[in-house]
C-alpha cells in the first residue's frame, strides 16, 4: 500500500530540456513505486521546458515545480532541488534520460542499512537507440563502506542514485567546483555504505549537449579513465577536507600531491597509495596484477 511506501522523491533538474523533457516526465511518473514527489527545479530555461512543466502539474499532483530567479548552474541547482525534497529516500533526475519502470522500487526494496544505492545503465544515443554497452563494461562498479575506490576515479553516476535523506547533512552544501555525484559517493562512502544494483535501469542519453559524458565524446569526471594526479589534485584536497573514515589517510596523499614532489616523496605516495591498492583501483578495468604497476606509472610520471 501507498502508505506504507516510504516517501521517495525525485530532485529533477531542468535546463533547456524541451528536446527529451517529455520523455524522462513520462518514465518517472509512471513508476511502479506509488509514494513519489517529484521536485523540478526549472534553472531560467530559455526555451519551451517551463511550458512543458506547466502542462504536467495540471496532470500529476505529485509533480512541483520551482522556478530560479537567477542561473545556478547544475551543482547548485541540484543543491537547491535536493533541500526542496521531503522523501526519506531522494533520487536525482536529470532530465534527457529514460528510466525502466521498476527503477525506484528496486533501489528501495534493495538499499537497505546503506546510505546510497545506484545502479547499471544502458547508453543510448540522441534517438535513443540503444549503443550496445552500459557503465559496466567501462568501469567496474564499486559496492562497500569505503572513500577510497572515489579519491581519483568515480562510477556513480548521478542519474543512478538514490539516497538516504540523512546524507544531506554531511555532504551539503555541494561545492561548484565539483560533480555532485562524486561528492555524494565519496561522503557515502566515509558516513555508511554504498550498494548497487547490477542491473541497467536508466538509458542513459549520449549527445553532444551533455554535461557528463562517460563514452569520452564529451567531458566527463563521473566515468574516465585515470588521469595523471596533479589533473585531480584540487579534488582531491577538497577530499581530504571531510573529516571521515580515511580522513587521516587521504590528507597525508593530498599533502604530498599539492606540493612540487620530489623522488622521496614520490616514493612516500607511491608506498601510501600501494597499501589501499585494492580500493584505490577497484573502479579500473585494470587486471589486479598491474595494480602496483598502475599506481608507480600515475606517481612517477608526475613531473611538476
Amino acid at each position: 500500500m501507498m502508505n506504507q511506501q516510504p516517501l521517495v522523491s525525485v530532485a529533477l533538474c531542468v535546463y533547456n530540456g524541451e528536446k527529451y523533457l517529455e520523455l524522462q516526465l513520462d518514465s518517472i511518473l509512471n513508476q511502479d513505486y506509488q509514494n513519489l514527489e517529484v521536485i523540478a527545479v526549472n534553472d531560467c530555461s530559455k526555451d519551451n521546458s517551463q511550458a512543458i512543466l506547466e502542462s504536467y502539474v495540471e496532470r500529476y499532483s505529485n509533480l512541483k515545480v520551482f522556478n530560479n530567479e537567477k542561473n545556478l548552474g547544475y551543482v547548485k541547482n541540484f543543491e537547491r532541488a535536493i533541500t526542496l525534497c521531503e522523501g526519506k529516500y531522494i533520487a536525482l533526475s536529470d532530465q534527457d534520460d529514460i528510466w525502466h519502470p521498476q527503477k525506484i522500487s528496486k533501489q528501495v526494496a534493495a538499499i537497505g542499512d546503506a546510505v546510497l544505492i545506484y545502479h547499471d545503465s544502458e547508453f543510448i544515443d540522441e534517438e535513443g537507440n540503444s549503443l550496445n554497452k552500459n557503465v559496466s563494461d567501462i568501469l567496474n562498479l564499486y559496492e562497500g563502506d569505503s572513500p577510497l575506490p572515489f579519491l581519483f576515479m568515480n562510477c556513480v553516476s548521478g542519474h543512478a542514485i538514490l539516497f538516504d535523506n540523512k546524507l544531506i547533512e554531511y555532504a551539503l552544501p555541494f561545492n561548484p567546483q565539483f560533480f555532485h555525484d562524486w561528492w555524494l559517493a565519496f561522503v557515502a562512502g566515509n558516513v555508511g555504505s554504498v550498494k548497487v544494483i547490477r542491473e541497467p535501469l536508466v538509458k542513459y542519453r549520449q549527445h553532444t549537449t551533455n554535461t557528463i559524458d562517460i563514452l569520452e565524446s564529451k567531458r566527463d569526471m563521473a566515468v574516465e579513465k585515470p588521469n595523471e594526479l596533479l589533473d585531480k589534485k584540487a579534488w582531491a584536497v577538497y577530499c581530504g577536507t571531510f573529516n571521515g573514515q580515511y580522513s587521516e589517510y587521504i590528507k597525508r596523499i593530498t599533502r604530498l600531491v599539492r606540493r612540487d614532489l620530489s623522488f622521496f616523496s614520490k616514493l612516500q605516495l607511491y608506498y601510501l597509495m600501494l597499501k589501499h591498492k585494492r580500493e584505490f583501483q577497484y573502479i579500473s578495468k585494470s587486471p589486479l596484477k598491474r595494480q602496483a604497476k598502475d599506481i608507480k606509472t600515475l606517481v612517477f610520471g608526475i613531473h611538476k
